[in-house]
């Protein structure tokens, strides 16, 4: 793509465009700058509403995939890579899953990270050979987050994606863009033009960040990663998860922390399984078979 043409490109897009609301944004104070700023980010959670049927859908695919051996691979570049990414890793200590359930791409490998890689996102075959390197198959889910939604990279991710036929997604923030129209669904929160203009790690960060959100903590709580509103997979790893784990169980079981703290020791700190012993008055054998039965979802354990 010349230069003039994609010139062109970036002036049709709305995250491209220039905000009437912050056109002198550098001739106010710190204050009233973070205000317009903040303003602008209130608009973000209107767009994310309009979208959440797509969502939705991502979150019942997603789910399936999981259910069969599957796995959510999450693939960007820049500002929505990285976002990716975080999502991914957050994803082990708060649901105590494999670390390879839910994967984070992004163009230009780990360094990409920490150092801007942008020429990395050109490429419309990089995201294939990355893809295969992770050896993608059609049980798995492929995100593709884009804020402009045309980034090649992404692109290439998606049709490879498609063409072994796993389930693909799109998260970008421009009506009508290249990966919606590739993508099986997309979603597509319009979040406008930022207060600092084409600095998409702003409303569109925010947006993808939201949607992130939801498509791996809905996807864990139809799993079962959850007893009503509590993380009750959470792995214990370190002094604040053991505290945590300890209050899990005891908001979920009324108990007190010396029961908590007895029943998780006995119970590998694992607190899903120390919840069921102290709810039923099973063993460490029997509530883990209780759990195995009913696939680890724990009010189907507790009710049974």
């Amino acid at each position: 793509m010349t230069d003039n043409t994609l010139i062109e490109t970036l002036s049709k897009m709305v995250s491209e465009g220039r905000n009437p609301d912050t056109m002198d944004i550098d001739l106010l104070s710190s204050y009233d700058i973070v205000k317009r700023i903040n303003q602008q980010d209130t608009l973000v959670p209107i767009a994310i509403e309009k979208v959440l049927p797509e969502i939705a859908k991502a979150v019942d695919a997603i789910t399936l995939a999981f259910q069969n051996g599957g796995r959510l691979i999450y693939l960007g570049a820049g500002t929505s890579g990285r976002l990716g990414v975080l999502d991914a890793s957050e994803c082990p200590p708060t649901f105590g899953v494999d670390e390879q359930m839910v994967v984070g791409i992004i163009a230009g490998g780990q360094d990409a990270m920490f150092r801007a890689k942008e020429g990395a996102e050109d490429s419309l075959t990089l995201a294939k050979e990355d893809l295969i390197q992770h050896k993608l198959s059609s049980k798995d889910v492929v995100v593709g987050i884009a804020a402009s939604g045309r980034t090649p990279y992404v692109i290439g991710a998606l049709q490879y994606a498609n063409s072994i036929g796993s389930p693909t997604v799109s998260v970008s923030c421009n009506p009508d863009s290249d990966i919606a129209a590739i993508a099986n669904i997309a979603i597509t929160p319009i979040v406008g033009p930022e207060a600092l203009t084409g600095s998409t790690r702003l409303k569109a960060g925010t947006a993808q960040k939201l949607v992130l959100n939801m498509l791996t903590t809905a996807s864990m709580i139809r799993l079962g990663k959850s007893y009503q509103n509590l993380m009750v997979d959470v792995k214990a790893t370190n002094e604040k998860l053991v505290a945590r784990a300890q209050r899990i169980v005891i908001q979920a079981t009324d108990c007190d922390h010396a029961q908590a703290t007895q029943t998780l020791e006995a119970a590998d700190y694992n607190a899903k399984l120390a919840i069921l012993m102290i709810l039923t008055g099973l063993d460490k054998t029997d509530a883990n078979q209780q759990l195995s039965q009913h696939n680890g979802f724990l009010r189907k354990a507790v009710e049974s």
